[in-house]
């Protein structure tokens, strides 16, 4: 029998590589700890150069169990590849919660967004010689209405081998009702997993990190959470980095992400793995 008999294996993705050199610094260091066992890399990112994707391939070679994924950014401030994107914020993406209205209102054209996330799978694959292990989307844009009908055609059509992230979870009443932001991620993955389990698309079986990254948390207490009844094959979305001054004009989560490289690299996180008998193994 081996060690790892009777443990859950779960992924841990650090999102948004690629947003600026300092996340990038911080998840590659993450992954050669063995702290972490997937990152998803936004195309359209700033900081996304060739000497960044080999770092990053390097780092995740020490560590054959890490999953390199895509992750789709269809939102504000970052540009579409596809030139003739619609609907546009000037010369950006709409910014995520306008880019959601429009689609519970059915005001989205899906091909747009399937001509867009094609776009950034073929990137990817010209950068890192591969289809992505996974896709997901920056600011859980996969599961926006109309957005995911486009990201799942594109996915079964580009990368039909890759999983996708949804982002629900069975859990009881009252811890749904505890976190507004994770019950409506759960909502909206209800029609995802249907879209992609028709497209023939495998996904993750569960889903956990979502916060307020506003407020600042006891990131151990919440990943305790996260871990608790989290199924075998379940995912926790995480984002560590260092912050730069390429970060703090992109993105309002600063020092929320210094704070989770601090506790994902010290030994409460390793002891937190063993207590609650799970692996990233």
């Amino acid at each position: 029998m081996s060690a790892a008999a009777g443990l859950r294996r779960i992924w841990l993705c650090a999102d948004d590589y690629g947003i600026s050199p300092g996340v990038n610094r911080a998840i590659r260091d993450l992954i050669e700890r063995g702290r972490l066992n997937a990152t998803s890399v936004m195309m359209v990112g700033p900081a996304i150069e060739r000497g960044e994707i080999e770092a990053l391939q390097t780092a995740a070679k020490a560590s054959p169990r890490c999953a390199i994924g895509l992750h789709v950014t269809l939102s504000a401030p970052f540009r579409p590849l596809t030139m003739h994107f619609r609907p546009l914020d000037g010369d950006m993406f709409m910014p995520f919660p306008k880019l959601l209205r429009a689609g519970l209102a059915r005001r989205l054209d899906r091909e747009f967004f399937r001509n867009e996330v094609k776009a950034q799978l073929a990137a990817f694959a010209e950068a890192f010689g591969c289809a992505p292990d996974f896709v997901d989307g920056h600011q859980h844009v996969q599961l926006y209405p109309q957005v995911r009908d486009g990201f799942v055609d594109a996915v079964s059509e580009a990368a039909p081998k890759a999983w996708v992230r949804q982002g629900g979870r069975d859990l009881p009443l009252a811890r749904r009702l505890a976190s507004p932001k994770a019950m409506v991620l759960d909502i909206l993955s209800a029609q995802f997993r249907r879209r992609a389990a028709g497209a023939g698309l495998s996904f993750n079986p569960g889903f956990a990190g979502a916060y307020d990254f506003t407020r600042e948390a006891d990131f151990g207490a919440l990943m305790r959470q996260f871990l608790e009844g989290l199924p075998d094959g379940g995912l926790v979305m995480c984002h560590p980095g260092f912050v730069d001054d390429i970060l703090a004009g992109l993105d309002p989560m600063t020092d929320v992400r210094e704070r989770e490289h601090a506790y994902l690299s010290g030994d409460g996180f390793a002891r937190l793995l063993a207590d609650s008998g799970v692996t990233l193994g």
